[in-house]
């Protein structure tokens, strides 16, 4: 591979002979290391609101956003869309996570998956997918055929698509209606983009699909309203909301809460 089309992803560590390092020291680097990720996805937070702005538009006509990787990648995306029903309530199937190799490569790695230029879009066809919805690649290396491929059908079909990749000038960047680089340099670990770069999507994750929920109407102040009350805890923290917004005892606030299901819809029904 020529220095020109050299990735920073695979780039060689700043540190060397990691395995005579002392624990102490091995931390301290890795933690260092790790201080530099929000800043680097600082510098996108333009291009981060651009697409946001485009993706909300699409969803509140009633569009779906899907993700889609392989290996660290497709296990993030996985990770966030699972944790938007319970956290905001929205049914299951409005935000979709997709992996190459398929669900059991959530757990296993499966060998080559990534490398089927075609696979991706059949994975998302079986969901439907059309050019009402959102699709984002996620891809550290931006070379990831799996996601390439799944972009560039996407694209041809009227789907909205954005890129997150870690590597300036890679083909996601290409293929995408909107690229999202966090330029997080050299790995600790040469080539592991389950570190720096993995932090750095889990935080452009995080950011865009809060923000779309917020912009959905799913957050009230500062409260997650229509979270699933799925445990204990969670029952605790919706009566805890209702007692802050209604002025009432906790008892009274449990009361609703189980009478109505949902902070949202206590609050509302006790308003009424």
């Amino acid at each position: 591979m020529g220095e020109k089309n050299k990735k920073i992803t695979e780039s060689a560590s700043r540190y060397e002979n990691l395995e005579k390092m002392p624990v102490g020291e091995l931390l301290h680097n890795i933690n260092r290391e790790d201080k530099t990720v929000p800043d680097a996805v600082e510098k996108i937070l333009p291009q981060i609101e651009l697409f946001v702005t485009a993706a909300l538009e699409r969803m509140k006509k009633g569009g779906r956003l899907f993700y889609i990787g392989a290996g660290t990648s497709g296990r993030l995306g996985i990770v966030d869309a699972s944790e938007c029903p319970p956290t905001f309530g929205v049914p299951q199937g409005l935000v979709v996570g997709i992996i190459a190799g398929g669900d059991s490569a959530i757990r296993k790695a499966v060998e080559f998956a990534e490398d089927d230029l075609q696979q991706g879009w059949k994975d998302l066809q079986e969901h439907q997918i059309n050019a009402g919805d959102i699709l984002i690649g996620i891809a550290a290396s931006g070379g990831t055929p799996y996601v390439l491929g799944a972009l560039e059908m996407a694209k041809k079909n009227g789907v909205l698509t954005g890129g997150i990749t870690c590597n300036p000038g890679s083909p996601l960047t290409e293929k995408a209606d909107y690229a999202l680089v966090p330029v997080v340099g050299p790995e600790f670990v040469t080539g592991s983009t389950r570190m720096k770069s993995g932090t750095a999507q889990k935080l452009v994750l995080n950011m865009i699909s809060t923000s779309l929920m917020i912009g959905l109407g799913r957050v009230k102040g500062n409260r997650m309203v229509d979270m699933q009350l799925s445990n204990n805890k969670l029952v605790d923290r919706g009566t805890r909301m209702i007692m802050d917004e209604l002025g009432v005892d906790y008892e009274k606030a449990n009361a609703l809460l189980a009478e109505f299901g949902s902070v949202r819809k206590a609050v509302e029904g006790y308003k009424k």
